[in-house]
């Protein structure tokens, strides 16, 4: 019996579902919509509440309490009507908090597929005059732009993507929320009128599953996941599945090398929608055959542009994921490409841990050949790879 304190004892967490939804166009309120048998909000509040804190607050529309009443059945949640703003919906939720609550979570009920793990790590980071986001790196190539023109590129790597929960102290976001209210002042989000107080913000990392669903794309995104997810139960004796993946790319007349995720000053680039990283690309698309779960051109290629020019170990960490939301658990992945250049040996360390890292830890193996002059390789216009794959259903208890 595990006895240690939960994560969120003396946490209570407001559940935000007052907003309209408008850009979601479904006819109704966005905690309403169905997504699948129940609605965004049941969701929302099933992840909140394996998470198990103190306290659950959900701010609704005024009017639906007791239809959201009935949603809740007999948890242990609180329901209050929200405001007209989020700000003010918020504000609502934390009028109800209890004594002895010492760390208050603000979370989006359009974020439905959030893991309970997220409530626990930000809570868990959560200190006196501290707020914590989860978050997670930008993969797009970002421009800044005035009308048409574009002015100039935008560093990513100084930039993320706010999620929720979004944590903080309790007595220092009830005065934070004093003090913008006395002001007159709408922010953003919570990060941002707790930092505009006087208090500093820091963040863990957030998780792909936590996307908010705003548009009917990010609806049928979600739908996809739990169909997924659904399909894949797993009951009696756990069968191995093995993946094959196969890439190629040219060499391209400028840029540096990408493979194996790492690079490879002095050597020419790679041709590609992204960095031309072979040896990930192939492992992405073994690991997804394996599990019978489409391809890289599915899940990466041109029609999503946001992956333009990203590394492929943001693919293998996708690709990780994409696998355990539909109940698989990667075994081992042994890879080869044939070129005759980079020189690799004195670097199979190095790519083998990096590619490993990317995919959580799984045991990657690497190995290079040469084609003794023979096929594109052999001329030196390219590099191919093959990757094999073993993956295995998560055994369902």
């Amino acid at each position: 019996m595990n006895d240690l304190p939960s994560p969120l004892a003396r946490v209570a967490v407001i559940i935000v579902a007052a907003g309209s939804g408008t850009r979601l166009a479904a006819g109704a309120p966005k905690a309403f919509v169905p997504l699948g048998p129940r609605t965004i909000l049941e969701h929302a509040l099933e992840g909140v509440l394996a998470a198990a804190p103190s306290q659950v607050i959900l701010v609704v529309p005024a009017g639906r309490e007791a239809e959201v009443s009935a949603m809740a059945g007999d948890g242990p949640v609180q329901i209050v009507p929200g405001g007209d703003t989020r700000q003010h919906s918020v504000a609502a939720g934390l009028s109800l908090l209890a004594d002895g609550i010492d760390a208050v979570l603000v979370h989006d009920a359009a974020r439905a597929l959030t893991p309970p793990a997220q409530f626990g790590a930000v809570a868990t980071a959560v200190r006196p005059g501290v707020g914590v986001i989860p978050a997670l790196p930008v993969v797009d190539t970002l421009k800044r732009v005035h009308g048409e023109d574009v002015v100039a590129p935008v560093d990513r790597a100084e930039l993320a993507a706010a999620q929720t929960p979004q944590g903080f102290p309790r007595a220092e976001l009830v005065a934070a929320y004093a003090r913008a209210a006395d002001e007159g002042v709408e922010y953003t989000d919570d990060a941002a009128l707790f930092a505009a107080a006087g208090g500093v913000v820091r963040h863990v990392l957030g998780s792909e599953e936590a996307f908010k669903i705003t548009t009917p794309h990010d609806l049928e995104r979600a739908r996809m996941i739990l169909s997924s997810s659904a399909q894949h139960p797993v009951s009696g004796p756990v069968v191995p599945r093995i993946g094959i993946g196969t890439d190629v790319h040219a060499f391209a007349s400028e840029g540096t090398l990408r493979l194996a995720g790492l690079d490879w000053p002095g050597e020419p680039a790679l041709e590609g929608h992204s960095d031309g990283d072979a040896v990930a690309h192939a492992i992405v698309d073994a690991l997804l055959g394996a599990a019978g779960l489409g391809d890289i051109g599915q899940h990466f290629g041109t029609a999503h542009p946001e992956y333009a020019g990203a590394h492929g170990d943001v693919f293998l960490a996708r690709t990780a994921e994409i696998l355990a939301e539909a109940g698989f658990a990667i075994g081992n992945v042994s890879v080869q490409f044939q070129g005759n250049r980079p020189r690799f040996s004195a670097r199979r360390a190095e790519a083998e841990q990096a590619l490993s890292a990317a995919l959580g830890g799984v045991p990657v193996a690497v190995s290079a050949t040469t084609t003794d002059g023979l096929g594109f390789p052999g001329r030196g216009e390219g590099i191919a790879v093959t990757a094999v794959a073993l993956v295995h259903p998560i055994a369902q208890s």
